[in-house]
């Protein structure tokens, strides 16, 4: 049997990590064997491909960003989550295509399109079963960022001005996208792990 793609989208401190995981435990326990990825990264060249994205502050004009993007992602694709969904794999992705059209299409003005169409070749007909948006309110997410006393990566560092374009991109991505569930992130750790389970409920065995 075909294993599964879930993808957890949301802006920065939104809780993605947390979720995926609280949803990899349940899910190993289940006999499910899952794994978990980062896009960008997940193989070698995607993680040099993310330094770049994330770490490296030279000038970087918004297509080369969305290229570099498209390029880690069609790494990952063809060397790990194809071949781990054929193994009947379930497959916990942090960030996907969603992730591009609402950073480099809405946020950095390349178009949703666009964007879309780069992505698709990227992944050759690569799609998830199930996308979930974590979503907070834009004041909670920007002290979350605050309170992680991280240092910003290159994107972050495009300003709060930016990051509320990109919340107000997945907002109406989330409602014009198919396959996407929205799950509130202000609940606490146990809460949206359960209502994400809940939205899964329909794909896991035995439903």
């Amino acid at each position: 049997m075909r294993g599964r793609l879930i993808v957890i989208e949301g802006t920065d401190g939104v809780g993605k990590t947390t979720l995926i995981d609280g949803l990899f435990s349940y899910l190993g326990e289940r006999g499910l064997r899952p794994l978990k990825l980062r896009d960008p990264g997940g193989t070698e060249l995607g993680e040099e491909i993310r330094t770049l994205l994330k770490e490296d502050f030279r000038p970087l004009c918004d297509r080369a960003e969305a290229l570099l993007f498209a390029a880690a992602r069609a790494q990952i694709a063809e060397e790990i989550v194809k071949p781990a969904l054929a193994e009947g794999r379930w497959v916990l992705l942090d960030r996907f295509l969603l992730s591009s059209l609402a950073y480099q299409g809405v946020g950095r003005g390349l178009g949703v399109e666009p964007v879309r169409a780069l992505s698709t070749f990227a992944l050759d007909g690569l799609a998830a079963d199930r996308t979930l948006v974590l979503r907070l309110s834009p004041a909670e997410a920007a002290r979350r960022r605050h309170v992680r006393g991280k240092l910003q990566d290159r994107i972050e560092q495009a300003g709060e001005a930016f990051m509320h374009t990109v919340e107000d991109a997945y907002r109406q991505l989330s409602a014009e996208e198919p396959g996407i569930t929205v799950v509130s992130a202000d609940g606490s750790e146990q809460t949206v792990l359960a209502d994400a389970l809940a939205a899964l409920a329909a794909l896991l065995p035995g439903a």
